[in-house]
């Protein structure tokens, strides 16, 4: 299963209860008060993880609670704190500010206002009444800013972290307010609530060129020439469901990825078929890689293709659509496909158009040295 965006309910822990208490012991039958300060609630903290690479994780645990902190106690002993919980996410995942969905129940509306639990200490939470929490604006893959989400951060730095829901702060045990006038206080002070909020999670496949083209032009197998990666491959259309992200070594320790994204098809960019799933993956391409097909082995026409895929990107994001491309002729090796690469030559004078074979290798140095230069320019 992969999953690339979603939405999710998270709860940081609330702060333990300050205690009223008075010490009471042998031969101080006076001893004031003593009570303790509850603990601080654990805060959700969202971290970048390299070995993650969708966000499968929350499709099956949407409700996500960090442990409250625990009540403070007699002779002045402060509450256990909660633990953060600690979400681990791919890199290049775009959080947002979402709004609940309609009858969604909160875990401070379950609780109360006024009920507290001096000894809470709760781990995460399952689903909510055993089901996971509707995602229809998931099912639907719009885009986030089409809806109005709020932008919070966007995790495209190695190991990065963020706190998303801060824990809240435990209250005073009553021993803080003994006084000259007052010495035995019953007064405590109920620990902070911790944030809570409804989250909208999209990750963007973070690679400096993205391979874009229609079904069947021979995405997966150049990728599979071009880097370990192994995705499925295979003479039909759509083999590719989920999109990959290969890299590409080069002399001197350097390397680029490149971005395989399932094939797309005409009116991606009002989201048919599975547009908007797969469009999203190509906005963080440093170069598009336009394939075509030019042996037509579908009866596609590779000067439409380009056109059209051309109007797709522009349709979907205008700045993405004035990023450096190219186009990879595959499918060189074949008799039909020299005839098709004069009319493209001659269609698009001033792009530059590199005919390779991702099946015999033909033509692969020259794309791999052009990569090299897109990996040289972002080092420097």
């Amino acid at each position: 299963m992969f999953v690339d965006h979603i939405k999710i309910y998270a709860k940081a822990g609330d702060g333990g209860n300050g205690k009223v208490s008075f010490r009471r012991a042998k031969f101080i039958p006076k001893g004031g008060p003593d009570g303790g300060d509850g603990g601080n609630g654990g805060d959700i903290v969202l971290q970048v993880d390299h070995h993650t690479d969708n966000l499968k994780q929350f499709f099956f645990q949407q409700k996500q609670t960090a442990p409250f902190g625990v009540g403070g106690g007699a002779n002045r002993c402060t509450g256990k704190s909660g633990k953060d919980l600690i979400l681990k996410v791919p890199q290049g995942t775009v959080i947002y500010r979402d709004a609940p969905p309609p009858g969604a129940v909160t875990e401070s509306d379950e609780l109360g206002e006024d009920e507290w639990d001096d000894s809470a200490d709760i781990g995460a939470a399952e689903e909510v009444d055993g089901e996971p929490l509707e995602n229809d604006d998931a099912e639907s893959g719009e885009a986030a800013e089409e809806v109005g989400r709020e932008l919070i951060i966007d995790l495209v730095d190695p190991d990065q972290k963020f706190v998303l829901c801060k824990g809240g702060a435990g209250g005073k045990g009553n021993w803080h307010f003994k006084t000259s006038t007052n010495q035995t206080p019953i007064e405590a002070v109920p620990g902070v609530p911790g944030e809570e909020g409804w989250f909208y999670l999209e990750l963007r496949k973070i690679a400096d060129a993205g391979l874009v083209g229609f079904p069947n032009a021979g995405k997966s197998t150049l990728l599979c020439a071009l880097s370990a990666a192994r995705p499925k491959v295979a003479a039909y259309p759509f083999t590719t469901l989920k999109p990959m992200v290969g890299v590409v070594d080069f002399d001197g320790y350097r390397r680029a990825t490149v971005a395989d994204i399932p094939g797309l098809i005409e009116g991606a960019h009002a989201n048919i078929g599975l547009g908007h799933e797969f469009l999203r993956h190509i906005t963080r391409c440093r170069l598009l890689l336009f394939v075509v097909d030019l042996a037509a082995v579908d009866g596609r026409d590779p000067v439409s293709d380009i056109q059209m895929l051309r109007t797709e990107v522009n349709l979907y994001d205008e700045e993405l659509a004035t990023r450096p491309w190219l186009i990879v002729a595959n499918k060189i090796d074949l008799p039909e496909s020299a005839e098709a690469l004069k009319v493209l030559q001659a269609r698009f004078p001033k792009i530059e158009i590199i005919p390779i074979s991702a099946d015999t290798g033909e033509g692969l140095e020259v794309l791999r040295d052009r990569l090299a230069e897109v990996s040289h320019k972002r080092f420097d």
